[in-house]
């Protein structure tokens, strides 16, 4: 039988487990005490890793104020569900201590609009703020909260004072909403001053289970990231196989958290729009979320086609690459967490093309193939292939023959073989 949340959607806070109603109800007059904590499950639910830099990486005109009493809220969409909720704040890339003078969750109406009766108060420690250490990351209280699969929810963060450098999650392919100077956490229509394609500052939001459910975490660039899907419509890849995983009566059901970034290479970094290489970001990004048991790892393609176009003298060998596959692998097996290789999707006609990058990239797709070094193989290039032009992509996936669309996502996801999760 497969396992589902123990609450209806429309029947917020409602719990089965008389172990967690009495934590609940203790919620009431405190936040969950580390014992309450122990009798959930935590998964992430959904995640974006920053894709800005360290200050230190960054030249001195790009360190400025991002805010000032200003409300952000932020829409994502969950993949399981869950009746306890607590979110992730990160001031990673921040040059300076931020101050979060207010939160709050709720679902997603339309827009910037929210649920009114889902409305819910964040806490920090007990504290309605909080302040972020400079490079910090703080969890809020758990709260009771239903949040339903497959849906679109809203943290709203108040930020008082000056903000610093933002950590930021640029190629969100989704809306959210900067609000005109106030603290608007409690609205229900927002005050919009402006639109934003980002996400920042929130890096995860993880769930309260009483069941065995556990983490998949998607990692990899923009072809996880979701570059190339219709904005607001949730039809990256690893959405997709989220859906598939939780509407399948025949398999277990799991969180997917995407860990992808527009522009990552598994073994340096060009601009702050692309984030840290792999090696310097997997602890933060990957290991540090909530009870993973796979990752699958879909990153290579920009080692070996940005050199081309614009890193010259940073030239990977597939060799090198390997290596850094190799050591993500031990880090991954050191956690006993399974890593499932995906080969690299084809890029012939792509700005950054050349016919040397395309040898390198059947060399590294043949050691995934072959090498049994993965826990597992996800072969994304054949249903990504033209079949009459095997180096491209199939005309239709795609507008610029490197990112798939939301038809390429798709069949991208469909071809996964859900067994390799069981």
């Amino acid at each position: 039988m497969k396992s589902r949340p123990s609450v209806s959607p429309n029947r917020p806070g409602f719990l089965t487990s008389l172990r967690v109603v009495a934590a609940l109800v203790l919620l009431a007059l405190s936040p969950f005490s580390p014992a309450q904590q122990d009798d959930l499950n935590w998964v992430t639910t959904w995640s974006a890793a920053p894709s800005s830099l360290p200050p230190g990486l960054l030249p001195p005109e790009a360190i400025t104020d991002a805010f000032d009493n200003q409300t952000l809220r932020l829409i994502v969409h969950s993949s399981a569900g869950g009746d306890v909720v607590r979110v992730r704040l990160s001031n990673t890339h921040g040059n300076k201590r931020l101050q979060i003078g207010a939160a709050t969750i709720a679902l997603q109406a339309e827009g910037s609009a929210i649920v009114p009766e889902t409305l819910t108060r964040l806490t920090f420690g007990g504290e309605e703020s909080v302040t972020i250490a400079r490079g910090g990351l703080v969890f809020s209280d758990p709260v009771a909260f239903t949040v339903p699969q497959l849906s679109n929810l809203a943290v709203s963060l108040y930020i008082p004072a000056p903000s610093g450098t933002v950590t930021t999650h640029l190629a969100a392919a989704q809306t959210s909403y900067v609000s005109a100077p106030g603290d608007f956490t409690g609205s229900i229509p927002f005050n919009t001053a402006q639109e934003i394609p980002v996400w920042n500052y929130l890096t995860a939001i993880d769930v309260g289970r009483t069941d065995a459910i556990t983490t998949i975490v998607t990692l990899g660039d923009s072809i996880t990231d979701g570059v190339g899907s219709t904005a607001n419509l949730n039809n990256r890849w690893p959405n997709y196989l989220a859906r598939r995983l939780l509407l399948d009566p025949q398999v277990p059901d799991f969180a997917v958290a995407n860990a992808g970034i527009s522009g990552n290479r598994v073994l340096q970094e060009l601009s702050p729009r692309f984030g840290e290489n792999l090696q310097v970001r997997f602890e933060r990004d990957v290991l540090a979320l909530s009870n993973v048991s796979h990752i699958v790892l879909l990153e290579g393609i920009n080692d070996i086609g940005m050199p081309a176009l614009l890193a010259p003298g940073e030239d990977v060998t597939p060799e090198e690459i390997i290596a850094g596959y190799r050591q993500i692998i031990t880090r991954a097996h050191a956690r006993g967490i399974k890593i499932i290789g995906a080969t690299l999707t084809p890029f012939e006609g792509a700005a950054y093309y050349t016919p040397e990058g395309e040898v390198k990239r059947q060399a590294v797709n043949a050691w995934i193939r072959t090498s049994g070094e993965f826990d597992g193989i996800i072969d994304f290039e054949i249903p990504a292939r033209d079949p009459s032009h095997i180096t491209r992509l199939v005309p239709s996936y795609t507008a610029d023959n490197l990112h798939p669309n939301d038809e390429g996502y798709k069949a991208m996801a469909e071809a996964v073989d859900l067994d390799l999760f069981r």
